[in-house]
């Protein structure tokens, strides 16, 4: 209990509104965060700034560009709110500490970079080289709360395909007899 309350005081809650950034590409990562409420979309902009969605984030999950949050470098990428949210973040000073004085910390971030590791490995099995219907299937019956609560042109870029083409997607699925 004490090291509980101990971890509490060291992470600040961050107010954020639907569109405002927690990170910010080509800008020093220096924290970590704990979705309490919300969800955030992370992304990098490509030559013709176009974003490239690379994961959604959602409430008791940590948020952060993690290797550059550890060398305490410049971000390779944006996270930025999908929807109203509060984020408990600790700084990089803060979590140094934190690993120090308790050391449960390092499972639990081992456990999370673990968990990051899977989700990696589950959106290359199942989101590259696959059809449009293919790849919504999958989120219907493995990620349904992206259906239900991201945009369809983030869900797009995060599936690889075109707004045009998910749409599609759906109203193939919809079709009678098709499922």
């Amino acid at each position: 209990m004490e090291e509980i309350s101990f971890s509490v005081q060291l992470f600040k809650p961050t107010y954020l509104k639907k569109g405002d950034f927690f990170i910010r590409e080509d800008e020093p990562c220096r924290h970590i965060g704990f979705i309490a409420s919300g969800a955030v979309k992370a992304y990098a902009l490509d030559s013709e700034g176009k974003e490239n969605i690379t994961c959604f984030k959602f409430e008791n999950e940590f948020v952060t560009s993690f290797p550059e949050f550890v060398a305490q470098n410049k971000s390779r990428r944006s996270i930025r709110t999908v929807e109203d949210s509060i984020i408990y973040s600790i700084s990089y000073t803060d979590y140094r500490y934190l690993l120090r004085q308790v050391t449960a910390w390092n499972e639990i971030v081992k456990s999370v970079m673990e968990r990051e590791y899977s989700q990696k490995e589950s959106y290359l099995l199942n989101y590259n080289n696959r059809s449009a219907l293919d790849k919504y299937r999958y989120v219907l019956s493995s990620e349904p709360m992206l259906i239900q609560r991201i945009a369809t042109q983030d869900l797009a870029s995060y599936l690889g395909i075109t707004q045009r083409s998910l749409t599609r997607a759906k109203r193939e699925i919809l079709r009678p007899g098709i499922i």
